[in-house]
């Protein structure tokens, strides 16, 4: 498998934007309907959320580093890769920063601080153009995929594929 996945910074990213993203929906909803009796437990999946997704981006951001001085590039995709790199450092340090207030609040069995969701969606649109950057490796410099697709030149034609009575 290895070889077909020779960095695993695309499995760990993806697990990682989906922990942030779920956790800042949950903390927006919780403390939007505070007063309902689901919202509890709403906050605590959030904040666990948060926390996994802060744990994860150590593997992330590792195997962002391996990708960066590992997968063959060109001048053109480089630029790209250093917009992301440049993009995703301080990305995951709001989002560990985030999480130590988080760890802080919850410790306190503090109420949701308006500045905590402020940060929170700041992180998410931060989050957001992290990954955009990283899309854009991947379609449209093919970055650190393999392609099976066969290009016009040796692609069959038409013609060949019909049976000659």
């Amino acid at each position: 498998m290895i070889e077909i996945v020779p960095n695993w910074h695309p499995i760990f990213v993806h697990f990682t934007v989906a922990l942030f993203v779920t956790s800042g929906l949950l903390f927006f909803t919780s403390t939007a309907f505070a007063s309902r009796s689901w919202a509890k437990p709403l906050q605590i999946a959030a904040y666990w959320n948060l926390w996994l997704g802060a744990f994860f981006t150590i593997a992330t951001i590792s195997a962002g580093f391996y990708a960066y001085y590992t997968v063959t590039h060109d001048a053109a995709s480089h630029a790209e890769m250093t917009d992301h790199r440049n993009w995703a450092v301080p990305t995951a340090i709001a989002w560990w920063v985030l999480a130590l207030w988080a760890a802080r609040m919850y410790r306190r069995n503090e109420k949701i601080a308006l500045g905590f969701l402020a940060a929170l969606a700041i992180a998410l649109g931060m989050l957001g153009l992290t990954a955009f950057e990283g899309g854009e490796l991947v379609y449209e410099h093919g970055l650190g995929v393999r392609s099976d697709v066969e290009t016009p030149s040796t692609a069959p034609s038409h013609e060949d594929n019909h049976d000659h009575e």
